[in-house]
């Protein structure tokens, strides 16, 4: 049966019952009661004397004391840090620095006195750049640049300048400038062919050589590890016309070095050909001038025999000439002051005959044989007997 079923008794589960007391008989309300009245009592005791029936007299001198020294050793406490191996400590007491602390445990006279701010000077940092810049032969060129860098002296990075660098938006940066600037004036020192071609692997040591000589001017403490050139084209409106140029000048190169191959073909070969034909005239230029000096030579020794005997040196030059000329002629010719027949053998076309043709079957008869024999003999006499007849009429 339900404790509070109409007509029955009111059996409260909670409770003993109903008292017939308005609020007053619950137990549960009396208990919490009790326990913020004892807690009460205990703060009481701790800052004043809290009686019943008798006004606070607030906190002791003891508590206050106490709450103090907790207060200060909590706020002494705060002024211990540590530092990583690859960090520094920098240390500021009302806003200006102090010292510099490095790796370990250290402590500073707790804020708003000193304060400390941690510096990574072993981390490498990174600034990028891509922008279009004007060369020395009035070009422009879209070059892209990509610079490392660390922190080395904490100081000047803190003090001497304002935001030498912000990784978040670098373009703001001290360092991001600075790189922009050594770019600059990089580029403008080199023709657009020598960025993409011959001196683009100096554009980078130049340029990280500047921007550290511009840091370290500045005093920043930050230090350059390494540039890389991380883009080198011609702008995109002009890239087309640019690689013609390209193919253009590669065409001229190749065929520049064919014709350096061809000439190193051929230039030994007409040295050679050269040599040959400069050698081959000197002789030629040798044999001629001797020869011509043993003529000179002949001629004077035939001068001074022609002074002694004129006449008798142009017979002689006269019959030595005409012998030469007729030993290399064919033809047969006889001369005879009498009137006798003579009888004419075709000799000439005999000996010819003989001599154009090795193999010819046709060979002399002994008869004509011997009448060439005389005949020759017969000339011989007469010229002796002319001879002799010159040397009696001298």
């Amino acid at each position: 049966m339900p404790w509070n079923e109409p007509g029955g008794s009111d059996k409260d589960p909670w409770g003993k019952g109903n008292k017939g007391k308005s609020g007053g008989g619950s137990k549960g309300t009396a208990d919490i009661e009790d326990i913020t009245r004892k807690m009460n009592e205990k703060l009481g005791g701790i800052f004043g004397n809290k009686k019943s029936g008798k006004r606070s007299e607030g906190p002791s001198g003891t508590a206050l004391a106490l709450i103090g020294l907790a207060l200060f050793a909590a706020w002494l406490a705060t002024g211990f840090y540590t530092v990583d191996s690859a960090q520094r400590g920098v240390e500021f007491r009302f806003g200006a620095y102090t010292e510099t602390t490095r790796p370990g445990l250290h402590w500073h006279v707790p804020y708003p006195v000193e304060s400390v701010e941690l510096v990574d000077i072993d981390r490498s940092r990174t600034a990028e750049d891509r922008t279009h810049m004007l060369t020395k032969d009035e070009n422009i060129v879209d070059i892209g640049v990509a610079a490392q860098y660390r922190i080395k002296n904490p100081e000047e990075y803190l003090f001497n300048v304002y935001l030498a660098d912000y990784e978040r938006n670098q373009s703001i940066g001290t360092l991001f400038q600075v790189m922009r600037s050594a770019v600059r004036e990089v580029v403008g020192r080199n023709t657009m062919d020598s960025i993409l071609k011959e001196n683009r692997g100096t554009i980078a040591p130049d340029t990280q050589q500047v921007m550290q000589k511009v840091l370290d001017f500045y005093k920043t403490g930050l230090e350059v590890i390494k540039v890389n050139v991380t883009y080198a084209e011609a702008p995109t409106a002009v890239k087309d016309a640019f690689d013609d140029a390209n193919r253009a000048r590669e065409d001229k190169d190749r065929y520049k070095n064919q014709a350096e191959t061809y000439a190193k073909k051929v230039v030994p070969v007409a040295e050679g050909k050269a040599s040959r034909l400069s050698e081959a005239a000197l002789a030629y230029t040798g044999r001629i001038v001797s020869r011509a000096e043993g003529d000179a030579s002949r001629f004077n020794q035939l001068v001074a025999e022609y002074q002694k005997a004129p006449a008798v040196t142009r017979k002689r030059l006269y019959l030595e000439t005409m012998e030469e000329v007729y030993e290399n002629t064919n033809k047969i010719m006889v001369d005879t002051k009498s009137g006798n027949n003579v009888m004419y053998l075709p000799l000439d076309k005999m000996s010819g005959g003989s001599n154009r043709s090795s193999n010819s079957s046709q060979a002399f008869d002994p008869a004509i044989a011997t009448s060439v024999e005389q005949l020759r003999r017969q000339n011989q006499s007469m010229r002796s007997g002319g001879r002799d007849a010159t040397r009696q009429g001298r």
